[in-house]
């Protein structure tokens, strides 16, 4: 039988087993034990230092190992109980035999292990059984304890009730103190406001009084300028035929044509300002109205408002009215109940007259109690007939809102429609303006001559007020200019002069309408002309980095880029094209280039052909020069990018005469090409900006080299320019256009129909007194040139995507 029991697990033993003499547990075969551990099954034995050998199923009076539920002492399994490794071991555990053909030591094995698990199942059952026994004794438990706490709701609900209606009185007399406070400091608030009202109104109505005549003096004093304007006009025309005995008939019209053009002037003036007139009082009107109709939506907000709350204070009064009754009625029932058990004391058991006084006192605070309950009933009656005389007063002010705000709709809708019909007419009076405006330059001469004189330099000696005089007079303040030279004096007349300390600012406000005409759809150019050093760049480009002294170009972009922005409102929309050449040395080299280098300059001095930039002229006088770089431009960063790159490649040297000489003729052209949406027009204007090189003298200048063909060229080609103006002057059948690449590229400019103003730079040293007389002469020719009329470019868009220059 030993080797039967080798392979077997250990047994639940049923009976007292003798215990060994160290551990009083029951003695268990060493030999199994060790066979167990290397079947994997030492968990039912135990740790092997553990001073003791575990049993596989604990006696039942030997105590429960892992605080499991005992089983039934009556069960069928006889007092055993199974714990988790006892039933992992059996359900893990393994049939073996010396002998696989011995049948009947696998039966036996196999009906020892089926007994073991029905004693495990049964021990199983029980414990469930045990487990709902259990439960359904603290399901018990649990049952009474919740009837034991609704109780207890109950009985804090009804004292929660108690403090509740205490604490709903006092908030009620509190609150009506307060709304009493609070309607006496709303009623000084609203005097305070309406004290405060008044004085801003009485403020404002004096400042306003001072604005209107501040603009009625300034009114004036515009009107008083016109009129000196008007006459300085008039003294022109004079000197005019006075000056030229060509032009006799011509002046003679013009002044009898003249007092019309004024008068057809100030009538469109008027008219243009009772525009504007209206046009504020309409403004002024629609402003005033949409404030009204803010202010009686906000009424009509407030008094919406207003009836919601009185709607919600009538059901808490009348909430308020039903408890106090219900009150009422229990005291009643109280005193009822009271005063029956006072007749039934003082009948049946005649009880001490202390008790009689206590109940009849209780019984009289009942009864004041019942009367002021009553006093409060009819009180929240009277807020409630008043809450719905207020309801009433709120629905009829909400149907009168809503009619002033019907009304207040249509005319609005009456003010937008005739505030459309100004808007119609203020764009009739800008066409109008911009008529007359052309009109009156054409008036004042094709070609507009400025002097500009710069100020002082320090390497410049002190002898400006010797040689330099600006007439203080009223006939020619601002427009005349005197030199001395040898005890003589030379007196001379433009459109206007610039002293020295005239800002770039003020010099871009008399060209500011000229630029304006550019995208009218006219030809602009603009010129600058004068010795070297004397300001023509600082004129034309200024100081980069400094906004103040902005040159007339980057001025002129800003100008043109935020009129085309304004008239987006019209329907006017405009694209724009830049380009910038130099004429250096009699060639065109295109600033814009990107593959421009100084190869490009030697191969044209040695022979080799480059780009070939031809100038054309079409019939149209446009001029377009060939392989010449074209920009699309949308900004002023655009262009303001393209001036610094042309300013890097543009030619400068230095001379004794100047640090940073132009060597070159610089021409900026800007083509603007708009149409207008609405009304289908369309126009092409062109605006060219021209810096032109500074004529010098070699003996000051101090020219050697490279610097002396420089200097050759410029001569040449301001020579040349010379010749066509004395050509054009004396009304000349052949005008020299062609002797240079300079004045065949400003042909247009000089004898087309483009309006054209030039700029003479004079510099006020003593030592350059007679290149700034000499400048002043060729101005003087100039002024006196008479070319063709202007003329707006409106035809058809060309299908030739270039520049044209003039």
């Amino acid at each position: 039988m030993a080797s039967k029991n080798q392979n077997k697990p250990p047994i639940p033993n049923f009976t007292n087993a003798p215990a060994s003499p160290s551990n009083n547990q029951p003695v268990v075969d060493e030999v199994t034990v060790d066979k167990r551990r290397k079947i994997g099954l030492g968990k039912m034995v135990g740790p092997a230092n553990s001073g003791r050998t575990r049993q596989a199923f604990s006696v039942v009076n030997g105590g429960q190992e892992n605080g499991g539920p005992p089983s039934s002492a009556g069960s069928e399994c006889g007092g055993i109980e199974f714990t988790k490794e006892d039933v992992e071991a059996l359900l893990n555990e393994k049939m073996k035999g010396k002998n696989k053909f011995n049948l009947k030591e696998k039966c036996d094995q196999m009906m020892d292990y089926i007994r073991k698990l029905r004693l495990c199942i049964k021990w199983f059952q029980e414990l469930e059984g045990s487990y709902l026994l259990e439960q359904e004794k603290l399901r018990n438990m649990l049952d009474c304890a919740e009837r034991k706490c609704n109780e207890l709701e109950v009985l804090m609900k009804n004292k929660e009730e108690e403090l509740n209606s205490i604490i709903m009185e006092l908030r009620k007399n509190c609150a009506s103190l307060h709304e009493k406070l609070t309607k006496e400091e709303s009623e000084k608030l609203a005097a305070m406001d309406s004290l405060t009202r008044e004085k801003e109104a009485r403020l404002a109505a004096e400042r306003l009084q001072t604005s209107l005549t501040d603009e009625l003096g300034k009114a004036q004093r515009e009107h008083l300028s016109a009129s000196q304007k008007i006459t300085s006009l008039n003294d022109m025309y004079k000197r005019l035929q006075e000056y030229n005995t060509s032009l006799q008939q011509y002046n003679s019209k013009l002044q009898t044509e003249l007092p019309t053009v004024n008068e057809a002037l100030k009538r469109v003036e008027k008219e243009k300002a009772a525009v504007v007139e209206n046009l504020s009082t309409l403004r002024g009107h629609y402003n005033a109205l949409q404030d009204q109709f803010t202010l009686t939506r906000a009424s009509q907000d407030e008094a919406m408002k207003q009836r919601e709350a009185l709607v919600n204070d009538v059901v808490c009064l009348r909430g308020e009215l039903q408890q106090a009754r219900d009150d009422r009625d229990r005291y009643l029932s109280q005193v009822e109940v009271l005063t029956t058990e006072v007749v039934k004391y003082k009948e049946c058991t005649g009880k001490s007259f202390a008790e009689l006084e206590n109940l009849s006192l209780k019984s009289n605070e009942l009864e004041a109690r019942c009367l002021s309950q009553s006093d409060q009933i009819k009180a929240l009656q009277d807020k409630l007939g008043a809450a719905e005389k207020k309801l009433q007063v709120s629905d009829l002010s909400a149907m009168e809102t809503r009619t002033e705000y019907e009304e207040q709709k249509k005319l609005i809708h009456d003010l937008q429609n005739r505030l459309a019909d100004a808007e119609i007419k203020i764009i009739e009076g800008e066409k109008l303006r911009k008529k007359l405006h052309n009109t009156i330059l054409e008036l004042k001469g094709n070609i507009r001559v400025f002097c500009r004189v710069r100020p002082l330099l320090a390497d410049d000696s002190a002898a400006e007020a010797k040689v330099i005089s600006y007439p203080t007079s009223t006939e020619f303040f601002g427009r005349a200019i005197d030199l001395m030279q040898s005890g003589q004096k030379h007196s001379f007349t433009f459109d206007k002069v610039f002293m020295p300390d005239a800002s770039q600012q003020e010099v871009f406000v008399e060209i500011s309408q000229l630029v304006q005409s550019a995208l009218d759809g006219y030809k602009v150019c603009i010129f600058a002309y004068g010795q070297t050093g004397s300001g023509k760049t600082h004129t034309m480009m200024g100081r980069p980095g400094n906004p103040e002294l902005k040159g007339l170009i980057p001025r002129s972009l800003e100008q043109i880029f935020e009129t085309r922005q304004s008239l987006k409102s019209q329907g006017w929309k405009y694209e724009m094209q830049v380009s910038m050449l130099e004429i250096y040395n009699e060639t065109i080299r295109d600033l814009l280039s990107t593959n421009r280098s100084c190869s490009d300059v030697s191969r044209t001095e040695n022979g080799v052909a480059g780009k070939q930039y031809a100038i054309k002229h079409d019939a149209n006088g446009n001029t377009h020069v060939s392989d010449l770089t074209v920009v699309d431009v949308r900004s002023t960063r655009e262009v303001s990018f393209l001036l610094d790159q042309a300013a890097q490649s543009r030619s400068v040297g230095k001379t004794q005469m100047n640090e940073q000489s132009s060597r070159s003729h610089f021409v900026f052209t800007l083509r603007i090409s708009g149409v207008n949406e609405s009304t289908e027009q369309q126009v092409q204007g062109v605006l060219n900006l021209i810096d032109l090189a500074g004529s010098e003298r070699l003996s000051k200048s101090g020219s050697t080299g490279d610097r002396l063909k420089e200097t050759q060229a410029i001569n040449k080609s301001l020579s040349s320019l010379s010749d066509v103006i004395f050509a054009l002057a004396k009304k000349e059948d052949h005008v020299p256009f062609r002797n240079s690449k300079l004045t065949y590229l400003l042909q247009p400019c000089l004898g087309g129909d483009s309006k054209t103003l030039m700029f003479v730079n004079i510099s006020p040293d003593p030592s350059s007194l007679g290149e700034s007389l000499c400048s002043l002469r060729f101005a003087a020719r100039v002024n006196a040139c008479e070319i063709g009329i202007p003329r707006r470019q409106t035809n058809m868009r060309p299908s030739d995507s270039r520049l044209s220059y003039g």
